[in-house]
């Protein structure tokens, strides 16, 4: 960020969005017009509209103490990606809100931005309008987001079937890790300020914490592979609280292989060294951002052998409940102790 600190007040609020948005260009073939009108106008094309919101608190979803404003302002976007990602719709817009206190400057505002900007450029989007507030104290991001899908393509929470695969991609447990590495730097800090952060050997889950991506790739390897799921959701508060969303929402039970859950050798290190279980931040962790998703049985051959796809168990009936099945094989209810905003982490 610039040496320079100019003032929020200096260039006002209609100021501060020209001098944001000068720059931004369109490439969805969906945007007709971006920012600068009341309203951004945008063309479905025959197509069906997903739209998903996400607000982000400062003290409650980051901590600015070591979370770089440009990471933010990406992980900001991603995370709304990926709700676009579960229901197998493609990116095309965000929309983006700030409520900032006069602590932050114009730079600093311009590195949130810088992170927003690359994200839509990885991820072809574009920023399409939004709006900017004061805030009594600290900063709140608001991201709306939009994406198409061809009719019937939608993918819901809803219509898992009985005897349906459990399907998880990618591994799990590494954002939550990362988040524990910083939270031990940053005590560290508090207690001896001269002391340098210790993150050597934990670059992976860092990444996995602060610049998460969304599995847009998975949703083409669908097409590829030529399956739909008959439901999907993003890991956002954990697996166990996703799998249970699955289960709720279609009116069913699940069976969990502890054993099959997929835990990078990372994670799985760093968690020993805290004293942690692996499988309980896999389980509980949050923030990892992959996709989880219910196949028939008949897909199984499709994806049994995809690196990025691992089969953790299956759908049952309703009355048998949700089931962890552990390595010793011994049975317990699966229960959700993931992120829960309104009360802390359980």
């Amino acid at each position: 960020m610039s040496e320079t600190r100019t003032e929020l007040s200096e260039l006002g609020e209609f100021g501060l969005i020209r001098h944001l948005t000068s720059t931004i260009s369109l490439s969805s073939p969906h945007t007709k017009l971006g920012v600068g009108d009341d309203g951004a106008i945008l063309d479905s094309k025959g197509k069906q509209v997903v739209i998903s919101t996400d607000l982000l608190t400062e003290g409650i979803h980051f901590d600015l103490s070591y979370m770089p404003l440009m990471h933010l302002g990406y992980k900001a976007v991603v995370v709304n990606i990926s709700d676009l990602c579960a229901m197998n719709a493609t990116p095309a817009q965000i929309l983006v809100s700030i409520s900032m206190s006069n602590r932050f400057s114009v730079e600093a505002v311009e590195e949130l931005y810088a992170g927003m900007l690359k994200a839509c450029e990885v991820y072809n989007v574009d920023l399409v309008g939004g709006d900017t507030s004061a805030s009594a104290a600290g900063l709140v991001i608001s991201i709306t987001a939009v994406g198409y899908a061809d009719e019937g393509e939608t993918i819901l929470r809803s219509t898992a079937k009985d005897k349906d695969l459990l399907v998880v991609t990618g591994d799990l447990g590494g954002a939550y890790m990362g988040l524990q590495i910083l939270e031990r730097e940053k005590s560290v800090f508090v207690d001896a300020p001269q002391i340098q952060p210790d993150l050597a050997g934990h670059d992976y889950i860092l990444e996995r914490q602060l610049k998460p991506e969304a599995r847009v790739d998975v949703i083409r390897a669908f097409k590829e592979l030529g399956i739909k799921p008959t439901s999907m959701i993003d890991i956002s508060d954990g697996l166990s609280s996703e799998i249970l969303h699955l289960a709720h929402d279609s009116g069913l039970g699940s069976v969990l292989y502890e054993e099959k859950i997929p835990i990078d050798h990372t994670t799985y290190d760093t968690a020993r060294e805290f004293e942690l279980d692996p499988t309980m931040c896999a389980l509980s962790g949050g923030e990892d951002y992959e996709l989880l998703f219910t196949v028939s049985q008949d897909d199984y051959e499709k994806i049994r052998n995809h690196p990025d796809m691992t089969v953790i168990g299956y759908m049952t009936d309703q009355a048998a409940g949700n089931q962890l099945i552990a390595k010793n094989g011994h049975v317990t209810e699966l229960k959700a102790q993931g992120w829960n905003a309104m009360k802390g982490e359980d």
